[in-house]
């Protein structure tokens, strides 16, 4: 039996401007800009191009330079980066974490959005120094969370706020 990803599926395809390998389409494509051209990265089953860029002219000084296996690993690289980037930074919007100093030790209060589309909210939590769960609940996705209205939920005995 041999190991196959899930990306060796569709098949290879390896043209001056058109590239398509181990789950990305790189495609050279005419610069909206100016007279020059670009390159597009698309990750399989994405909707927008994780990343476009400028691409060098060859050298007849009219045509794209051709796509190869250098430039696209490079591209893959870069646009696996832009990605990982984009990702942490939705996590560090969507996730928040900050710590209270009470008489009973530091309590880490979490904000944890969840942004259903129809319906979105949050959940607060506060863990105790050990990583035992003190109290969750949820509150509006708008909720303010900043150092104030978190010792403020502790405060109250993890009442729901507003309340």
């Amino acid at each position: 039996m041999t190991h196959h990803e899930a990306n060796d599926e569709s098949p290879s395809i390896h043209e001056d401007r058109l590239w398509v390998d181990r789950g990305w389409t790189a495609r050279v494509i005419k610069n909206q800009d100016d007279d020059g051209w670009a390159v597009e990265m698309i990750l399989d089953g994405e909707p927008e191009p994780a990343l476009v860029g400028p691409w060098t002219m060859g050298r007849d000084k009219k045509n794209p330079k051709p796509l190869d296996a250098t430039a696209f690993s490079t591209l893959v690289k870069t646009a696996s980066e832009v990605i990982r980037r984009h990702e942490q930074h939705l996590h560090a919007m969507l996730n928040k974490r900050l710590s209270v100093s009470t008489d009973d030790g530091v309590v880490e209060v979490s904000l944890c959005i969840v942004p259903d589309e129809d319906a979105p909210y949050a959940t607060l939590s506060a863990h105790d120094a050990a990583g035992e769960l003190l109290a969750e609940l949820r509150v509006g996705p708008d909720f303010r969370f900043s150092q104030t209205t978190a010792r403020a939920w502790i405060e109250s005995d993890f009442r729901q706020p507003g309340r």
